[in-house]
């Protein structure tokens, strides 16, 4: 694996293992919890549904790079069907296996240039089209934390 490939691997490695770490202090009455709602100019979600939407953007681009399935996984993420924080840890465990087979495939630096359909159906390479991921995923993780924060002074995980 080439060094970029190498760092990109790394820090998808590292959202994973704060996620993980996140939802292991998560008490089960809060994992689904919304903060009062603001004047309608975003949705408010739940530190669960933050966690799970940051797991389906890798889930969805993963899917998309082994399989060239770019279903939206709305529907097998949604709160009803993952009702605890183990059940999460589980979904989130799963997005890893994937995300793994996906870095295997990549065998240097230079296969990042590789273009893509994404599901938008615009061209990408293959490097714009994981960064985009990590930062869509990285925003939803940051969320989740910020929203934890509202009901827990419980010191946050350092991983």
């Amino acid at each position: 694996m080439d060094k970029f490939v190498s760092s990109l691997d790394e820090q998808f490695a590292r959202l994973h293992a704060r996620s993980i770490a996140l939802i292991e202090i998560v008490p089960e009455e809060k994992l689904y919890w919304q903060p009062r709602g603001s004047s309608g100019t975003f949705p408010v979600y739940s530190c669960g549904e933050h966690l799970l939407r940051s797991a389906a953007a890798i889930e969805q681009t993963f899917g998309g790079i082994t399989a060239n399935l770019w279903d939206d996984p709305f529907e097998w993420t949604l709160p009803e069907q993952l009702k605890t924080p183990a059940s999460v840890a589980e979904y989130l465990n799963e997005v890893e296996a994937t995300r793994g087979r996906g870095f295997a495939l990549f065998n240097s630096d230079e296969e990042l240039r590789k273009e893509i359909a994404a599901p938008s159906g615009e061209m990408k390479t293959l490097c714009a089209l994981l960064i985009e991921t990590l930062e869509r995923a990285a925003h939803h993780q940051g969320r989740a934390f910020a929203t934890f924060r509202l009901f827990s002074d419980a010191r946050l995980p350092r991983v």
